[in-house]
């Protein structure tokens, strides 16, 4: 209801302010806040207001694909913060030599899930490599997962027994695998009969923790759940779609030439800098609209 009486709040300002233009300039960044709001109407998906998890996980390759995750962690989180959206990381695990096996990203913002979801799927990077001696052009990839946040209702859907969970606590990580908390806050949730894993260690308290791990291992069963349903209904498209490593979705050049270019809708950047600073609202539309 909350979320309605934003939206209503918004439209209704645009109107009011309408009325109020007194030159060109006004009236152009009316028009730019106002195609903002106009885009939000392809948002039809039952979970597209909800929260975004994005959790990004480096592929074979060692230091080469754990530094590319690393520069995603960046760009989605660069991307939340241009679009006014509070992002936090829950989870993060730190290569040994630069950048990280895997991590968590908490997006939160109206729309968040609508606009990134689209984000499903490996990413692949083509660069010259800064951790070879040689220089050597080399590939890396990543894999990009985006889930809504589930709401109160929907986890009462979902039973979790304390039998069926495995809890494990350890110290929170930073980069080269050093420890950076002396007690052990960080928390690893095993649910035993989907063998699905989750931990968190954003917080201080293990208390704390554990509630957030909680929050994820809802949000993974829902995920389980739903692509479940999709297997038995092979008409239903788009809801949450279930990423694979072959599933890539775009390419980053930044050797021989400059290029990013998203593989399903043909859009194509050749300032990838840009684009990996979270400049991603070309790629996001084209993918909304086809």
């Amino acid at each position: 209801l909350a979320d309605l009486k934003e939206e209503v709040d918004i439209w209704d300002k645009l109107e009011k302010d309408l009325t109020e233009i007194k030159n060109i300039s006004e009236l152009s960044a009316w028009e730019e806040r106002f195609k903002k709001e106009e885009f939000k109407v392809l948002f039809s998906g039952p979970y597209d207001k909800k929260h975004a998890i994005v959790s990004i996980y480096s592929g074979a390759g060692g230091t080469e694909a754990q530094d590319w995750a690393n520069m995603l962690l960046r760009m989605y989180s660069r991307y939340a913060e241009s679009h006014n959206f509070k992002s936090k990381i829950l989870d993060i695990g730190y290569g040994q030599e630069a950048g990280i096996k895997s991590a968590v990203l908490e997006i939160d913002g109206l729309y968040a899930y609508g606009y990134l979801k689209g984000e499903n799927g490996v990413h692949r990077l083509v660069r010259l490599s800064p951790f070879n001696a040689d220089n050597l052009r080399h590939t890396s990839f990543a894999l990009v997962e985006i889930l809504p946040e589930i709401s109160e209702d929907i986890k009462k859907e979902i039973e979790i027994k304390p039998d069926d969970l495995k809890i494990d606590t350890f110290r929170s990580s930073g980069p080269g695998g050093q420890n950076v908390n002396m007690r052990s806050t960080a928390v690893r949730l095993t649910h035993l009969p989907t063998k699905i894993v989750v931990s968190c260690q954003s917080e201080r308290s293990q208390a704390q923790n554990r509630e957030r791990a909680m929050k994820l291992l809802y949000t993974k069963l829902y995920q389980k759940r739903l692509q479940e349903k999709q297997k038995e209904k092979a008409d239903i498209r788009g809801v949450l779609p279930s990423v694979e490593w072959g599933s890539q979705i775009r390419s980053y050049v930044l050797h021989p030439y400059k290029l990013v270019k998203d593989h399903r809708t043909g859009v194509e950047s050749s300032n990838p800098d840009e684009v990996l600073d979270g400049k991603l609202d070309e790629f996001i539309e084209a993918e909304l609209r086809s």
